[in-house]
């Protein structure tokens, strides 16, 4: 027996009907339709909006936290603002806005200036390769800090 089923039998104990074709029993048997139709519908509703892929303007949240062990060190906060498309089957992203910085052991927070663009393409329908650069900024006499990463994406 699934959930509506249940809810059937709860509705039909709290409000019992006599058999047959009367209009109590007609009230439960819509109210028991009505409640399915909109668990399916609720159910239904993403695929509604799955279309075609979004293009334009995002913000990005993200925290990335870091441990040495079982040693929490840190944690990057990003607070990005970006761009996202497709040339051909291709997408691309690129994103930038401050990032704050927490060092465990450390009162405060420092926040830079950071950024990503990406670029993923599909090589077959079970192959798609994709790519990153990033930056961070740093204050007085540190140096920048600078990423890249490549990978390959594997579909059973």
């Amino acid at each position: 027996m699934y959930c509506g089923d249940k809810l059937y039998y709860a509705i039909r104990k709290t409000y019992p009907t006599s058999a047959g074709n009367h209009s109590a029993s007609k009230h439960i048997g819509k109210i028991y339709m009505s409640i399915k139709s909109t668990i399916a519908a609720v159910a239904a509703s993403p695929f509604l909006f799955a279309g075609a892929a979004f293009a334009g303007p995002y913000v990005n949240v993200e925290t990335n936290a870091s441990l040495t062990g079982s040693d929490y060190t840190g944690a990057a906060t990003d607070v990005h603002i970006g761009y996202e498309g497709t040339v051909g089957s291709a997408g691309y992203y690129v994103q930038g806005g401050p990032v704050v910085l927490a060092t465990d052991g450390v009162d405060g927070t420092k926040t830079q200036f950071s950024g990503k663009a990406g670029l993923g393409a599909p090589v077959s329908e079970a192959l798609d390769l994709y790519g990153e650069i990033s930056f961070l900024t740093a204050e007085g006499d540190t140096d920048n800090g600078y990423g890249a990463k490549v990978g390959a994406k594997f579909k059973f």
